[in-house]
């Protein structure tokens, strides 16, 4: 049974930043499990990366701990009119009955993810609302895979629609309450880091921070989890919704990951980030041209992801091994793929990475912590190329088991292709539809044979052909001939006009005029 000091520290442990965790504290004293709502933003244009393994690891953190996860990934594109971000909302309420770590067999539990349709109607139709569909349903898929390899159960998963609370007149009438104390300022402010700034912002982009605020009450959370680029957004929480009559939520926050090539690691930039469904080939191509200067541990990616990612999930399957050897149970289930912790077989105890290297170099390093390995990276006793190959080891471990499932998935590999269509297909070129015109009277193949039977037909008919029988309609023969006359007949001008010419001039040269006589004009 774990105390709730322990549970505490589960829930908070490498967090970037927090607070209001007070609020945490008072409910696991009252032996009550807390609520989290996790809010997350996918870059519609692009398949999300590895980087979404640091909140998914924390979830396992909290779901040890007896937190009902109100997770939601959003799945629909909110417009930053330069781009879109994909909000999503999992809610998963995990309904246990004791403080005790239990067989997952005997956990009741429900996960829900929500889908938030309502949010499609913020974004200025870049991507069609067909598109976004597809790729709410591969955002589902991928979720499933991902969450099954960290060992996170989601055998009930399910995802609902956001217009299923977000239309209800109570939520609107909140809505419009929080406008109308929201100043344009603040609402720019707080979705600086998530929103694209630009001088003439768009009405979606103010709206944004205020629906993630609501969604905290009608969820009934109790804290929030996020990035740290969400700050703004929970401090604009944290000051608005008690002026609507509401509590205040705590709110916690992971690390952002560095990106490959320095910075932030983007959705949106192929070069900075590794997919989910990458291969083991692209996997170690990118990371041997990945930045990663000798002595070098600011903006460095690789270290950045050994720390946020590759030791959280190697102390989560110790963890979890310790459990199930000791017979305690645990509320994670064995994950997909190969599980061992990232570590040696003869790794001493306590060891949570390990980096195998030629012996002439040292042999093998075992590290207890992260700052052990920043140290060494920082003091040069650790190469890049040790590094990379570690990193590259225990990512392609990550992976396999995920794209593993997306091969043997025939739907998800249906709903890839139609939710990232291929950039660069030319689109096939239709036809022209071929337009039927009419021979001219007394052509064509329905023409009536001379001397055969003329059909009955009506007087109308029969006047109307008469009519045009009457009118001339020139041959082509006749046309060729008209062409003809008019060139004779323009030729036989210029031929008089050239004689003309000649004899005026002929006269005027051999008879020269007179004194104070002028000369004869043409």
């Amino acid at each position: 049974m774990e105390t709730p000091d322990e549970k505490y520290e589960l829930i908070t442990r490498r967090l970037k930043d927090a607070f209001g965790v007070d609020i945490i504290k008072s409910i696991l004293a009252e032996g009550r499990h807390p609520k989290c709502y996790w809010g997350t933003y996918y870059n519609s244009l692009a398949i999300s990366h590895i980087g979404y393994f640091v909140p998914l690891t924390k979830i396992a953190d909290f779901l040890r701990a007896g937190v009902d996860v109100c997770g939601h990934l959003f799945m629909v594109v909110h417009n930053t009119n330069a781009g879109y971000y994909l909000a999503g909302r999992l809610v998963a309420p995990l309904l246990t009955t004791s403080s005790t770590h239990v067989p997952l067999n005997e956990l009741a539990h429900l996960i829900a993810a929500n889908c938030t349709d309502l949010h499609a109607f913020l974004d200025n139709m870049k991507a069609p609302l067909e598109l976004i569909t597809h790729r709410t349903k591969y955002y589902e898929l991928l979720l499933r895979a991902v969450f099954t390899s960290l060992g996170i159960p989601t055998s009930t998963l399910r995802f609902v629609e956001g217009s299923s609370f977000q239309l209800s007149k109570e939520y609107t009438m909140d809505n419009y309450r929080l406008c109308a104390s929201v100043t344009e300022h603040d609402a720019k402010k707080a979705g600086a880091e998530v929103v694209k700034q630009v001088d003439s912002a768009l009405l979606s982009g103010l709206l944004y921070p205020g629906l993630q605020a609501l969604d905290e009450q009608y969820l009934g959370v109790d804290f929030q989890f996020g990035g740290v680029d969400q700050r703004k957004i929970f401090t604009f929480a944290e000051l608005y919704l008690p002026r609507l009559g509401y509590a205040k939520r705590a709110h916690l926050m992971n690390a952002m990951v560095p990106g490959l090539a320095g910075g932030k690691m983007s959705s949106s930039d192929p070069n900075s980030k590794i997919d989910f469904l990458d291969t083991a080939e692209t996997v170690r191509k990118k990371l041997k041209a990945a930045f990663c200067e000798e002595g070098t541990v600011e903006g460095n990616g690789i270290l950045a992801f050994v720390e946020a990612v590759l030791i959280p999930i190697s102390q989560l399957r110790l963890e979890r091994k310790m459990a199930v050897d000791a017979g305690s149970g645990t509320l994670l289930e064995e994950g997909m793929g190969d599980q061992r912790p990232f570590i040696t077989e003869d790794a001493p105890k306590g060891t949570v990475f390990s980096i195998e290297r030629d012996p002439k170099f040292g042999g093998t390093m075992h590290y207890s912590s992260f700052s052990a390995i920043h140290d060494d990276f920082a003091c040069k006793n650790l190469h890049p190329g040790d590094l990379k190959k570690a990193v590259a080891d225990g990512i392609v471990r990550l992976l396999n088991p995920i794209r593993k499932a997306f091969e043997e998935n025939e739907e998800w590999q249906r709903i890839e292709k139609l939710a990232y269509p291929d950039p660069i297909a030319k689109d096939t070129k239709k036809k022209k539809e071929k337009v039927y015109h009419p021979p001219p009277p007394g052509k064509g193949k329905n023409t009536q044979a001379p001397g055969a039977p003329s059909p009955a037909v009506s007087p109308e008919i029969a006047h109307a052909e008469a009519k045009v029988a009457t009118q001339q309609v020139p041959t082509s023969s006749q046309t060729s001939w008209r062409r003809v006359n008019i060139f004779q007949a323009c030729s036989r001008f210029v031929s008089r006009l050239k004689r003309r010419v000649a004899n005026v001039v002929t006269n005027n040269s051999a008879s020269p005029p007179r004194p104070n006589e002028p000369r004869r004009s043409l």
